[in-house]
């Protein structure tokens, strides 16, 4: 009898109950994103779509830095026992502890992007030939993706910012699969966002992470077995 009790499986640790902890903490990361981008989803909304906007653009998504980046921390580090989920304390914890790191790289990747945005908005004004907007956009889309795997790092791992950048402008061209995926997600975004709204994209906000971990867990396990100790 003791031997058959020994067996069987503690509550908690079956697969129903590890699908439903996954279950569980998604909500309750989503529920946390969506206060952390609230004050910038509710300026997107409002303005209009117009190139005029694109600095106020770009200062309405500054909280979506930190907000994901406590998202990613918390869905790297859940706990699959459901009888030990703490979704909510351990986003709030890593938002703090991460949100110096995020917003050194972070603000100045939205700064150079509105910089970018504006000048593909207003390259007629400005009488420089049309197929200044093709390196343009090049540019514009390495600093988004540099600036996805440098979120992606600091909100992971404790490096300096400048070695952060470094590392996340190695990984563009040393992970070719993880960029190109980072790249077919951020399409995705801005399809439902132009397609939908704002409102849908923060609704998805939680899974869109999920994904953004999932695709990055290569650069992950590079860094942490090459770069830490």
């Amino acid at each position: 009898m003791s031997d058959a009790a020994g067996s069987r499986r503690e509550f908690g640790d079956g697969p129903l109950s590890r699908a439903a902890a996954v279950v569980y903490t998604l909500l309750a990361v989503e529920l946390w994103l969506l206060l952390g981008v609230l004050p910038g989803l509710v300026a997107l909304v409002l303005l209009d779509r117009d190139a005029s906007n694109l600095p106020l653009v770009a200062v309405a998504l500054l909280p979506v830095g930190p907000a994901v980046s406590a998202a990613l921390h918390t869905l790297r580090h859940q706990r699959p026992d459901l009888t030990d989920l703490r979704p909510a304390a351990a986003f709030r914890r890593a938002y703090r502890a991460n949100l110096p790191g995020v917003l050194r790289v972070w603000a100045p990747t939205l700064l150079w992007l509105a910089v970018i945005a504006v000048n593909l908005a207003h390259l007629p004004a400005a009488a420089v030939p049309g197929w200044w907007a093709a390196p343009l956009a090049l540019v514009g889309a390495g600093v988004l993706l540099a600036g996805v795997n440098a979120l992606v790092i600091v909100s992971l791992f404790d490096f300096r910012t400048r070695d952060a950048v470094r590392l996340a402008l190695y990984f563009l061209v040393r992970r070719p699969g993880v960029t190109f995926g980072n790249a077919v997600l951020l399409a995705a975004v801005a399809g439902v966002t132009a397609v939908l709204s704002e409102v849908t994209l923060a609704l998805l906000a939680a899974l869109v992470v999920l994904a953004l971990l999932r695709i990055n867990e290569p650069m992950i396990d590079d860094v942490r077995r090459e770069f830490t100790s």
